[in-house]
Order: structure tokens, then C-alpha cells, then sequence
């Protein structure tokens, strides 16, 4: 396990002045309602992307910025929503005003070389701000642009392209769709290879809307302690789970959760070390969502739908359960919450979205969980080969400050794979979490020198 802090080396950026790419050809002009799961609170946010690419000599003579501005405009020919602005109807209903305005494109270069981000590149980065640039008044969900592109070339050959959608429109499965989509094209394909399905009356509210489950995680709970700080307040870091980091995790369970996923015992330990480090009273009720992708439980949506289409059901502690049972306590609640979902639990969301009016998700002592690793955002390909890093830019970005933290793939210039997971606490307890996480693998890593004659050893923090 590594800790990581963020690389503060500093080079100048030079931007061009932003600018729409609209669809290459003439588009319908039409509104298309998003889905009762699409538009909740709890998704009306901004969630930024990156991804950092090295020289390729067989690519020299090709403009990175010209290429996916090119493939960008020929892409949204068929997701011409993308395209369009968001308004909002009676009840809070958004939908998509298909006006082919076109997307924001930024063009710009950098003093600097990929050499200069070290062995390894991975969240949280310190030049975000630079290669993906707020451009003022962009950053709204209703009558903004949907989506926020930069392509900063590098004196290496290299490029990055940073990203910003707007989370209502689509899910990181969609994002992934439209992202390869443009690859593709990039690299001369007429079509995607997955044509984008709209569609979105798949995921509304029944009529009438009935509640079926217990949604822990929209419970509406009263701040009263000040827990919800604001992200620019906040501390970020990532954790790097290795492979040799969780199986020796694994070993300090009971026999029969030896088969969990890595999943389980991630988010299983990072939510316990996280309630440790928040420091709450022993009483106070600990929520932890989980990220389910519903394409993997459902024969009803299509390939190519590119909706939001995913729950977070919640399950609950109290801060001292967590404390005082062991880690196999964490690992049965995670396992509990991912099994909630079926397409009945999503119909019940749907349901009460429209009887509740869209809440948020709860803030107030919450921590949800996604991985993003099967979507394999480094293999997004414009011509110059995979990515170094192709994931989310940060953690804690949502509508609830530092709720969220994502599971990436993870790979060094040296070939060593492993998982790293962006966190955001307020700064207190991010230097308490690296404490108690600290302190949870030097135990580990004894009682592995103490059963075995392989001692497992972490990496420094």
C-alpha cells in the first residue's frame, strides 16, 4: 500500500481561446426527456476526466488538437444530444434542448514533458486546473454545454485530454461509449462500432410510482456538526492497493470470505479506516454506498444505451460497530449492499424520485464507492496507442463534497499493476487516515512475518 500526495512541479500552460464544435453534419432539432434515474440531485454535478498519452514516432506529422477536434465534431453527429443544452420543465424534469451549439474545445500547449510527473501518473493531480480550464460561466447544468474538452500537446510529443461532462447526461459507461466513439473515428472509422441508444423512458418512474425497497441512501439527515466541508477545503490524496496488499488483506479474514472480491476488501477497509480517522461519536450512523452498474443485472437495456444506469444502495453502521469489529464486519455489510440490486430496486428509485422530488443522496457521514476499472478508460485509443492514465481527474467530486471515491487501474513505467483509489477528507482526518492505514499494514505485515516465511511488505508513505 502507497500513499500519494500531489506532484506540485509547476509549468506554463498556453490556451487558445475556447470554442463550440458542433456535429460535422446537420442534426434533428428536437427535445428528448432524460430519465427519472438521469436527473436526481444527486447527479446534477460536473465530473472531470483525464487522460495522458506519450510520443508516438509513428504518429509525427499529426496534430493530437486537430485529430479529436476532427473526430469530436464527426462523433456528435450521432450523439447530437450531447450536442444540445439542458432545461428544466415543471416537477424538476430536465431535458435535453437538441440545439447542435455544440460542446466546449480548448486548445493548448505546455512547458512540460511527462518525464516531469514521475515513474507513476495518477490522481490527485495539481496541474488540473491548468489542462482543464473552467471556462467562466461553463460550468452550470442547465443552458450550459454538456461537455468541456482540453488537449494540451507537451514538449515530449506527448498530450493529455482532460475532460468535464456534465453527470446527468450519461454515466462512466456512457462516457467510455463516447470516448471510444470518437477514438474510433479518429483512427478512420465512418461509424462507431456501438451506435448510441437513447431510450431513456427504460428508467422512468411506473405509473403509479410505488417504493419497494428501503433507500438508505437518500435519507435526508440533518448536518448538525458541521461533517459536510466544502471540496476546495478538503485534502486529496490516493491510496495504491498493490496485489500483494490484498491478499495479504485477505488473509486476515475467516476462511469463508477468502473468495470476496478485491472490491470488498478495498472498500471494506478504506471504510473503516475512514470512519476511524472522521473520528464521530460511536453512536452515529455511517453510511456506505455502493456503486452498482445495473447493464450487468439487466437484459432489458440495449447495447449502446448510454444513460445514467446504476444505484447506490447504502448500507449502515455505527461508527463504533466499525471501530470495534474487525475488518470481515466491513466486508459482509459491502457484500450485503452490492447484492441489493435488481431491476426492481432500480424501478423503486425511479419511483421515488418522482414521488420525493429528485433529493440528493445523503451527506452527512457518507462515503460511496465506484469502480471504474472494467471500463478500461486507458485503452481509449486516438491513434497514438493506449494511455498512460485514462480515468477520473480527482475524488470527492459530486454534489455532496468529497462523497465519492473511484477505483482505477493502476500501472507504473516499470509494468507493476495495482488499484488507486483518489480520497478527499477534510485535512485533519486525511492526516489521521494515513495514520491508521499506515498502522493497519505494519499489523499485517507482522503477522504475515510471524505465519510465514514470506514477510509482505508495504511501500512507504
Amino acid at each position: 500500500m502507497a500513499m500519494s500526495f500531489e506532484n506540485d512541479f509547476v509549468f506554463e500552460v498556453r490556451r487558445c481561446q475556447p470554442e463550440l464544435v458542433a456535429p460535422a453534419k446537420p442534426t434533428p432539432y428536437e427535445f428528448k426527456k432524460l430519465s427519472d434515474i438521469d436527473d436526481q440531485e444527486g447527479f446534477r454535478f460536473q465530473i472531470p476526466g483525464i487522460f495522458f498519452y506519450p510520443h508516438n514516432p509513428s504518429m509525427d506529422g499529426r496534430d493530437p488538437v486537430d485529430v479529436i477536434r476532427k473526430a469530436l465534431a464527426e462523433t456528435l453527429v450521432f450523439y447530437y444530444p450531447f450536442a444540445g443544452r439542458l432545461r428544466e420543465g415543471p416537477g424538476r424534469k430536465l431535458f435535453v434542448e437538441c440545439t447542435g451549439e455544440g460542446v466546449l474545445f480548448i486548445e493548448a500547449d505546455a512547458d512540460a514533458t511527462l518525464e516531469q510527473f514521475g515513474d507513476a501518473i495518477y490522481p490527485p493531480f495539481a496541474c488540473l486546473e491548468d489542462v482543464l480550464y473552467n471556462v467562466p460561466d461553463s460550468d452550470g447544468i442547465i443552458d450550459c454545454p454538456l461537455w468541456l474538452f482540453q488537449v494540451t500537446r507537451l514538449k515530449c510529443g506527448g498530450f493529455i485530454l482532460a475532460f468535464r461532462l456534465n453527470h446527468t447526461i450519461t454515466d462512466a459507461f456512457g462516457m467510455f461509449q463516447f470516448m471510444n466513439a470518437i477514438a474510433e473515428i479518429a483512427r478512420s472509422a465512418v461509424a462507431p462500432s456501438i451506435l448510441p441508444v437513447w431510450q431513456r423512458a427504460l428508467l422512468n418512474a411506473r405509473d403509479p410510482p410505488t417504493i419497494t425497497h428501503n433507500h438508505h441512501e437518500y435519507d435526508q439527515v440533518v448536518d448538525t456538526k458541521g461533517n459536510v466541508v466544502p471540496l476546495k477545503d478538503m485534502a486529496h490524496r490516493s491510496v495504491i492497493f498493490r496485489p500483494s496488499d490484498i491478499s495479504a488483506i485477505r488473509k486476515t479474514l475467516p476462511a469463508h470470505l477468502h473468495c470476496c472480491t478485491s472490491f470488498d476488501l478495498i472498500t471494506a477497509c478504506l471504510w473503516r479506516t475512514r470512519t476511524i480517522a472522521l473520528q464521530p461519536d460511536s453512536n452515529e450512523e455511517m453510511r456506505l454506498l455502493c456503486v452498482v452498474n445495473l447493464r450487468t443485472k439487466s437484459k432489458s437495456l440495449p447495447l449502446g444505451y448510454y444513460g445514467n444506469a446504476f444505484a447506490c444502495p447504502a448500507v449502515l453502521a455505527t461508527a463504533g460497530e466499525l471501530r470495534m469489529n474487525s475488518l470481515s464486519y466491513a466486508v459482509e455489510l459491502v457484500r450485503k449492499a452490492k447484492n441489493e440490486v435488481t431491476e426492481e430496486y432500480m424501478k423503486s428509485v425511479a419511483d421515488l424520485m418522482v414521488i420525493k422530488g429528485r433529493p440528493n443522496l445523503t451527506a452527512v457521514r457518507s462515503l460511496a464507492v465506484s469502480d471504474a476499472r472494467k471500463i478500461r478508460m486507458d485503452e481509449v485509443d486516438f491513434g497514438w496507442g493506449n494511455a498512460i492514465f485514462g480515468g477520473p481527474a480527482m475524488g470527492g467530486a459530486a454534489t455532496v463534497p468529497g462523497l465519492t471515491s473511484f477505483y482505477i487501474r493502476f500501472k507504473n513505467n516499470k509494468g507493476e499493476e495495482g488499484i488507486v483509489v483518489p480520497l478527499s477528507l477534510p485535512a485533519p482526518a486525511m492526516e489521521r487516515f494515513v495514520l491508521e492505514l499506515e498502522d493497519l499494514f505494519k499489523t499485517i505485515s507482522t503477522n504475515e512475518a510471524k505465519n510465514s516465511q514470506r514477510k509482505f511488505i508495504s511501500s512507504a508513505l
